[in-house]
């Protein structure tokens, strides 16, 4: 089935301002790839739409006085993800900063991957997904897996009385089965903290 322009920006629309996706968001109604991005790159000429990096777009949100804004570092991975059909797992400064444990958003993010090597640059930003180990994927998607490499970034001598009080401000009842399950795969230092969130000392 080919699609039209028309049907292309209907589709992304029905997302929202502000949504970000890649191409394979149409392959569940058309094969024709080569034509999809053709209407894609005439959509991105119009302005209707925007590309983020190369087969990376987004229907920008509007400023209305500082125009097009930039999407989150989170939608940008979260289409990612959709895109290739993996998990990933924020590690050292990201995920430190996504903890609250760090106010700095790095220039350069690095995250586990089940899936391929991948490098996304967005204007001065870098996003690196490194394929790694089944072990370091462990807690994906979790606040568990969080929890575990931005500790690591961290480092012991580094953490703090806070930084566990605010590790434990945003734990809900769900997070607990998560971590009690990371624990056995976490460094002797970091499974103390673990089961100290959770009561367990």
């Amino acid at each position: 089935m080919l699609l039209t322009e028309k049907q292309l920006i209907a589709r992304i629309r029905a997302h929202g301002r502000g949504f970000v996706f890649t191409s394979k968001l149409f392959t569940s109604i058309t094969n024709d790839s080569a034509s999809t991005r053709t209407a894609l790159t005439r959509l991105v000429q119009k302005k209707s739409i925007r590309r983020l990096s190369h087969g990376l777009y987004d229907l920008p949100v509007i400023h209305p006085t500082l125009g097009p804004v930039m999407p989150s570092t989170d939608k940008i991975i979260s289409a990612v993800k959709a895109s290739e059909a993996i998990e990933v797992q924020p590690t050292g400064a990201y995920a430190a900063n996504l903890l609250g444990l760090s106010s700095q958003i790095p220039m350069k993010i690095e995250l586990y991957t089940n899936g391929s090597k991948k490098v996304i640059n967005i204007g001065n930003q870098e996003i690196i997904l490194k394929p790694t180990t089944q072990k370091n994927m462990i807690g994906a998607g979790t606040k568990a897996g969080l929890i575990l490499h931005a500790l690591r970034q961290i480092g012991k001598e580094n953490v703090t009385h806070e930084m566990i009080e605010t590790i434990k401000t945003q734990l809900e009842e769900k997070d607990f089965k998560h971590i009690k399950k990371q624990i056995p795969y976490a460094p002797f230092w970091i499974a103390n903290i673990m089961r100290s969130l959770i009561n367990e000392d």
